[in-house]
Order: C-alpha cells, then structure tokens, then sequence
C-alpha cells in the first residue's frame, strides 16, 4: 500500500484492515516521502503485521515495486491508503486462489463513495466494469476500458515480477499490466462481491497524473492492439466508426503498419466516400464478405456501441473472435 500524506483517510483504511476476518496477514505500507504523519498514524497502532518502509525513489511506482520486493508472501493484495476493504476481501479472493492455482489474479467488484462525488460517467464506467466478471469478457473488453480497479486486485507476487513489475512512462500503470499479463496467458478473474469501497476524489491519482490522461489510455491501447495476434491473421481488418474523433483514436493503431479493407457507418453522407482511399460501407456489407473481416469497433457512445454490437451478433459476429470494441 502506498502511503503519501493520507492522513486525513489512513485510520479509516486501517480500520478496515483490523476487521478482516482473515488475520494472517502484513500490511506492507510504503510511505512516499509523505510530509504528514501518515507513518506516525500507523504506527501509532502498534499492530506487528503493519509494516512502514520508507520509499528513497518518490513516486507511485517506485513505490508499488518497492512494496513487492518487501512483501514476504507469494499472495499480494494491492490496496490503497483513501480505500475500505470489506471485512470478508483478504479470505475471499485468497480462497478463490487457493482453490484455482491456474488463476494469477483476482479483483473484486468495487463501490464507489462519498455519494456526491460521484458523476454520471464515473457511475456508468462502474456499472460496466463491475459487470467484466470472467477472463473470457475481461479479455474481450479490455480495450474499452481498465476492467478491474487496481486496489481491489490479489495476485501472485512472482507472476507480476516475471512480466517485469509496474512500469513507468506516460501510461496508466495498472492497465498496462493487465495488458500483459492478458498477452502473456495469464489467467485474471473477479468476483461477483463488492469487496472494496473506492473513494472518488478530484485530488485521486488517476484524476491528476498526465499518465492517466485520455490520450495515454488511447496511446497503450493502440500499442497492444497492434502486438494483439487476432489483428495479425490474414483476415481482412474493418474499423466501424468513420467519424472524426474515432478516425484520430484509430490512427495511432493504423500508423503502426495496418492495411484497413473498410470503413463500417451508418451516415448516409460518409457512405460511399473514400477516407485514405478506403472505402465506406453501410454495415449491411459485412454479411456478404468472404472471408469475414475483423471488426474494430471505435464508436465510444455505450448506446451506440451496444447497438452496433446486437448489429454484428445478429450477423453471427463473437465478440473476441470476430470483434472487439476499442474505448
């Protein structure tokens, strides 16, 4: 757990520590040359499993690879300082991975508080990813979104080492590890239990750091697409969604070497124009193509791609197989 002047939020999370019902465990708190008391509130606990480790490089992940060198045992649960954990997260998903030796990490659904922090959007992108329960649709919709909330996440220790830690750059770091560990087979579920509640803040991380910013989400998603193997077939490859800005989000997977068949929209004033010299079709033209093309859906609105997503399934399309939606 990485700790940088929590102190308004910290006894709050430590509390729900103290209530798990699984008591073997350490806190491993990494204080990030915090300038509050954040180390003295813990401890100040005198609780031996809670450990404070100073961190000599700032920074989150520093700090989060810091953490991992220290922790003692092989099963590691990501939590951060301002969160809740529920009293039944550390038993439940460290049965679940007892129980599935195959499985390197396992999240949890989340809730989201206080109440009045929480926007429309924000409420919506925790209805969808509260819904990517299995590997099968975490797998599939990864490239919408970040799937799991980081700080509601138990994995593995060696496996996370083995595909090189956090890393750092201009990206999110939690959802490039997800990518990884995807491509490389390991295997990422979630249980259908909200073990976590998540505070939601203007001040949180993913809201101020530049690595967090839209524009670094589309950047490390175009980045693995392009290493993604269903786009390296020798099937035709479609992207639906002419418009402007998902013709800006598609060109930075396109510049990397892709040769599109066509463009899929249902506007009657882009079909039949050439964008590039690839033409646009209405998406009735799918139906007819042999082979069929991979579709890369890039129309973001949750109505719209839903739709267009009934559209290819009507159409025999499997997600995954046939299609992915790209956020």
């Amino acid at each position: 757990m990485p700790v940088h002047n929590a102190g308004d939020t910290l006894e709050e999370c430590l509390d729900s520590l103290l209530r798990q019902d699984f008591p073997d465990f350490e806190l491993v708190a990494i204080n990030d040359q915090s300038s509050d008391a954040s180390a003295d509130i813990i401890h100040d606990y005198g609780d031996a499993r809670f450990r404070v480790i100073d961190n000599p490089d700032k920074g989150m992940i520093p700090a989060m690879n810091l953490g991992l060198r220290h922790a003692r045992s092989d099963i590691v649960a990501r939590m951060d300082a301002d969160d809740i954990m529920h009293p039944h997260r550390l038993s439940a998903q460290n049965e679940y991975l007892n129980r599935h030796p195959n499985t390197t990490l396992v999240a949890s659904q989340v809730r989201l508080f206080p109440e009045y922090e929480i926007t429309d959007g924000m409420r919506e992108y925790i209805r969808w990813q509260n819904s990517c329960l299995t590997h099968e649709q975490i797998s599939t919709d990864l490239y919408i979104e970040s799937p799991l909330a980081h700080p509601s996440v138990m994995y593995r220790k060696e496996a996370i080492l083995g595909t090189g830690g956090y890393r750092e750059g201009l990206f999110p770091e939690d959802y490039d590890l997800w990518f990884r560990l995807i491509q490389k087979n390991h295997q990422i579920h979630k249980l259908p239990q909200v073990l976590l509640d998540w505070r939601e803040s203007e001040l949180r991380y993913t809201r101020t750091n530049p690595a967090c910013s839209r524009a670094a989400f589309d950047r490390i998603r175009a980045h693995y697409l392009a290493r993604d193997q269903r786009l390296h077939s020798t099937r035709p490859l479609v992207i639906w969604g002419a418009g402007r800005k998902s013709r800006q989000r598609a060109s930075l997977l396109l510049r990397q070497g892709f040769r599109l068949s066509a463009w899929i929209d249902i506007d009657p004033k882009k079909i039949g124009n050439r964008i590039n010299g690839v033409p646009v079709f209405d998406y009735g033209w799918l139906e007819s193509q042999s082979p069929r093309p991979y579709v890369l859906i890039y129309v973001t609105n949750h109505g719209a791609r839903q739709d267009i997503i009934t559209a290819l399934e009507s159409m025999a399309y499997q997600a995954g197989k046939d299609y992915l939606a790209v956020g």
